[in-house]
């Protein structure tokens, strides 16, 4: 069972398929995809990837307010929870913090950041985090705000040996996205070759970031496939092992059954 554990269904290119989304998704599940998860990035698209989820009993949905996307408001716990009701919805997030592009409302995400944490604690449904040059504060919140018990994943890992092995020991979960086939990453094949196979998620992040040999392209869940052959060259193992171990990552993380 492959799984695309983090996917922008409803942003996904689909003029290759004439428009059709279902058609995007059986291209995907004819390379053996069999379960993804559609994630929220605002309040205006959590109806829209909860309906996708609704659709297919094979895509789960979450819901959260991305860092880079806050309004004014910063989203409260209770909000997010109210969202978070839903059986299609496994997972709260993404949330995190990206100092990337702007420093000039850190405080803003770090309130967002704390109110998704909260959420998913009452909730039992694990966060998904987004971080980005915010290695410090990232794990000091987490620390201060996450309940261990439920956690979550450090989603499209790009960040440093020593960051990952810290939110592995706060029992978090990182994913990989095709990231790691650039040529230039080979300090991230690293981090990978480190983090132990049950504790490792495989993703896609598309329409964003489609791995080698697609590169440029607009990416999609099917391509989630070249993730997983990535991580099997570099742990050294079969690709069915990383097929199995990372299914069985996603189903312990979510509570979902095999």
């Amino acid at each position: 069972m492959l799984i695309d554990s983090h996917c922008h269904l409803d942003r996904l290119d689909l003029s290759p398929y004439n428009g059709d989304l279902d058609a995007a998704l059986n291209a995907a599940r004819e390379r053996g995809v069999e379960r993804m998860l559609c994630i929220g990035i605002d309040r205006g698209n959590a109806q829209a990837v909860i309906d996708i989820a609704s659709r297919n009993s094979d895509i789960y949905a979450s819901v959260g307010i991305h860092p880079l996307d806050l309004s004014d408001n910063v989203e409260p716990s209770e909000a997010l929870v109210a969202l978070a009701d839903n059986e299609n919805v496994i997972a709260i997030g993404e949330t995190g913090l990206d100092y990337y592009y702007s420093q000039d409302n850190k405080a803003a995400q770090q309130e967002s950041f704390r109110n998704h944490l909260r959420a998913a604690a009452k909730t039992g449904k694990p966060a998904i985090v987004h971080t980005r040059n915010a290695r410090e504060d990232t794990l000091a919140i987490i620390r201060e705000a996450s309940d261990p018990d439920v956690a979550g994943v450090l989603h499209c890992f790009t960040e440093s040996r020593e960051m990952a092995h810290a939110a592995l020991d706060l029992n978090f979960y990182i994913s990989f996205s095709g990231i790691i086939t650039f040529k230039n990453a080979a300090d991230l094949r690293d981090v990978v070759a480190s983090v132990p196979m049950d504790r490792i998620l495989v993703e896609t992040d598309s329409p964003y970031l489609a791995p080698v040999p697609f590169r440029g392209k607009k990416n999609e869940p099917k391509y989630v496939v070249e993730v997983a052959q990535c991580v099997a060259e570099i742990k050294g193992i079969s690709y069915d092992q990383v097929v199995a171990q990372t299914a069985d990552n996603f189903n312990r993380l979510f509570k979902l059954a095999a």
